[in-house]
């Protein structure tokens, strides 16, 4: 039977144990056993995050022009604060979104009508995109009738730089590059994407979703992070998610543009109804106050300093973590990861795993899985700190197991569902 609204309504005292008892299977993510969607940091900063996001709970981003002048400030601090990252010139510009899909979605977008009015010889756009580009890249092409050409990555799961200029003709609107790809953690030889792009007049985004408020100060930390940013003359677009590394609540993203000539394409702008003109910078238009206001927050919370410090903290962990996995018998961490995105595969042929995987599963871990190679995914937060000798005793206990039975188990199968 349907669920209904109830006639009389129930306070918050019977409602909330209901909701608990609705919850109380979900992941146990506070103890480090989910790879990816939440990324706790440490309880100041989850408490100064809460704090802004529930005094402007009720504020919409939509009015920050009109409305609410104050969390609109907010918003345009954050992108100057994020552009500060990335080496951008005087006249570059962002937004903040919903989430990474939304700012890619926004880069494309831009592109595409920048490329309608500047390049009119363009008329069955295509992007040309690593093997490993994230999927929401071919959302944007459902939405906007785009053709994705996917080329084959090099050996150490990087982009084809030389592979993709061979697949560029005189459709191509956009080239991409990760920093990094989520499937394996490594970031793309951006510097030589950059070339290509200059040398063929095409729009280079970056897609540092991941990896966007970690890598700056990893660098800062003389970590070997390989340069991505506008400091590259080809990189005309950036989308960087805060709701990750840059430790903010849900939702909230940002991306960014070269100059402000390529933002003014992301616009969107209506006057043929009869509510008159509506003007929205975004995909969205009701945006959360809280989460901007969470986000100006946050940053001005942690400081430089403050996200020095949990870099250090997550790139030392992840490091150990890949001398973990290697150590174990049969499993090979994938390529070189550059920050916290950890993969790794067998190399045993006796040791199948996708039955690893469901192993892991069987101790209360959530496992991600890639295709290309098959592998197991983390993409790991300080939450993971805690828990990485339970998990690679786990680990090491599931190569084991599945070894001994010798066999690939009826109905196996990659689990790679991030939905």
């Amino acid at each position: 039977m349907r669920k209904e609204i109830p006639l009389k309504g129930r306070s918050w005292s019977e409602l909330e144990p209901e909701m608990e008892t609705m919850t109380a299977g979900d992941i146990d993510w506070r103890h480090g056993r989910s790879p990816m969607y939440v990324f706790y940091t440490t309880d100041e900063v989850y408490d100064v995050a809460r704090n802004a996001y529930m005094k402007y709970f009720t504020e919409n981003g939509l009015g920050n022009a009109k409305a609410f002048i104050g969390i609109g400030q907010m918003e345009r601090e954050v992108i100057e604060m994020g552009l500060s990252l990335f080496n951008a010139p005087e006249n570059a510009t962002g937004s903040m979104t919903t989430g990474g899909t939304e700012s890619l979605l926004l880069a494309i977008k831009s592109c595409r009508d920048w490329t309608r009015a500047n390049r009119p010889s363009v008329v069955k756009p295509n992007i040309v995109a690593p093997m490993s580009t994230h999927p929401a890249f071919d959302k944007a092409a459902d939405l906007m009738d785009l053709e994705i050409r996917r080329v084959p990555l090099r050996p150490d799961h990087r982009a084809d730089a030389k592979a993709m200029d061979a697949a560029i003709d005189d459709q191509t609107m956009m080239i991409v590059g990760a920093a990094p790809c989520f499937p394996h953690g490594v970031i793309d030889p951006i510097e030589e994407l950059s070339e290509v792009a200059v040398k063929r007049d095409l729009w280079l985004h970056v897609d540092a979703c991941v990896g966007g408020y970690i890598s700056p100060f990893a660098k800062r930390l003389g970590y070997d992070i390989p340069v991505f940013d506008f400091s590259l003359p080809g990189v005309r677009s950036i989308s960087a998610d805060l709701h990750k590394f840059g430790h903010c609540p849900k939702p909230a993203s940002t991306v960014f543009y070269r100059d402000t000539s390529y933002h003014d394409f992301q616009k969107f702008d209506h006057a043929e109804w009869s509510g008159g003109r509506m003007i929205t910078q975004t995909y969205v238009g009701t945006r959360p106050g809280g989460a901007i206001a969470a986000a100006w927050a946050v940053m001005n919370n942690l400081g430089i300093e403050g996200y020095e410090e949990i870099a250090s903290r997550m790139l030392k962990m992840a490091h150990q973590y890949k001398d973990d996995i290697n150590a174990i018998d049969g499993l090979k961490v994938v390529g070189d990861p550059h920050i916290t995105i950890v993969a790794y595969e067998s190399v045993d042929p006796a040791v199948d795993i996708a039955q690893v995987a469901e192993s892991m599963r069987s101790k209360g871990w959530l496992i991600g899985m890639s295709r290309l190679p098959v592998a197991i995914i983390t993409m790991m937060s300080l939450l993971h700190e805690p828990v990485r000798a339970e998990y690679i005793a786990d680990l090491k206990d599931s190569v084991d197991s599945v070894r001994a039975t010798g066999n690939k188990a009826a109905g196996s199968s990659v689990n790679t569902n991030y939905s």
